[in-house]
């Protein structure tokens, strides 16, 4: 797991610090900012913690960047980062600077809590749910809207005619465009109002849903519990039009086998089951004027610590708000 819980001083407040960088999946230096520091934060709010006392920003720069490259991508990165360290609350320092082969983007988020104020990730009981916060297939979504790139259709449509004859018929390039901003806007949205609601409505446990796919984390989440019980995941909010397109590219992307990569994306939450509906609703009422949307996609059993697949999840086709 990312975030270490450390002891401040012996029967005092503890601090959690957590760590993450990711590479580029947008070609936008400033959402790209926003979303890095979106990710950081997911494992704070994991834990329902919605105040972040201090962030540091790690940015590592390209070696093949040209001075000029470098002066106009940084600072906006840098002021994407900023901006959205700022509705979460918290203040930055940095960027530390690293140089390397790639661009890296991310920071070390810190707090300081009591232990009431903070959940654990190992409670998960038989007869929870599994609440989902953000919709999957920001990879595909991203992926797609690369491939609308006239040198990379034509080297797909000479490498891959039949795959990218099935493509078009799923999916117009008013989709893509429109699935694709949907991808960013989620990437970039804070988990704070989740992480708020986590208390009230008494979640046991949750993780952030990055890297490998949903099932990964799930399996992850489903091992750290005390209590012998694994999840099943029955449902796959998906962005609209995305997992009809992975099909049509016959799961290259691995999405409607939950291992396609998802980035800065929402908290997969265990909570009971007869506070999981007053969760959605509460999600969902507009604050500072947004609403959101969220899930269930599954269910915790009694089991060996372990996450699967029901057969073919349902797809709940999410359109861009």
């Amino acid at each position: 797991m990312k975030t270490a819980v450390i002891p401040a001083r012996p029967g005092g407040p503890f601090v959690l610090r957590s760590t993450d960088f990711i590479s580029p999946v947008v070609d936008d230096p400033y959402m790209m900012g926003r979303i890095a520091c979106a990710n950081v934060l997911s494992y704070l709010y994991s834990m329902g913690v919605t105040q972040c006392d201090h962030m540091m920003m790690l940015l590592g720069l390209s070696d093949r960047m040209t001075r000029e490259e470098s002066d106009r991508v940084v600072p906006l990165i840098v002021q994407g980062f900023q901006d959205t360290s700022k509705e979460a609350g918290t203040s930055v320092t940095g960027p530390e600077n690293l140089l390397k082969p790639w661009v890296v983007v991310g920071g070390v988020a810190t707090t300081v809590c009591l232990p009431s104020e903070y959940i654990m990730l190992d409670n998960a009981v038989a007869g929870d749910v599994l609440v989902l916060t953000k919709p999957l297939g920001t990879e595909v979504a991203v992926a797609v809207h690369q491939w609308l790139d006239i040198t990379l259709i034509i080297l797909i449509e000479i490498t891959q005619p039949e795959k990218w004859n099935k493509v078009k018929q799923v999916v117009t390039r008013e989709d893509v465009e429109l699935s694709y901003h949907g991808a960013v806007m989620s990437m970039a949205e804070l988990n704070r109002t989740a992480a708020s609601l986590m208390h009230p409505f008494e979640a046991h446990a949750a993780i952030p849903v990055s890297g490998s796919g949903i099932l990964e984390c799930a399996q992850t989440l489903a091992q750290q519990q005390r209590g012998e019980v694994s999840f099943v995941i029955y449902n796959f909010p998906v962005l609209a039009k995305m997992a009809a397109v992975s099909a049509a590219c016959g799961n290259m992307f691995g999405l409607m086998q939950g291992t396609s990569p998802e980035t800065s994306g929402g908290l997969l939450i265990c909570m009971p089951r007869k506070m999981a509906a007053c969760f959605l609703a509460e999600f969902k009422s507009p604050r500072d004027g947004v609403g959101h949307r969220a899930w269930i996609i599954g269910t915790v059993q009694r089991g060996n610590r372990t996450a699967r697949l029901v057969g073919k999840p349902r797809i709940i086709e999410v359109s861009p708000e």
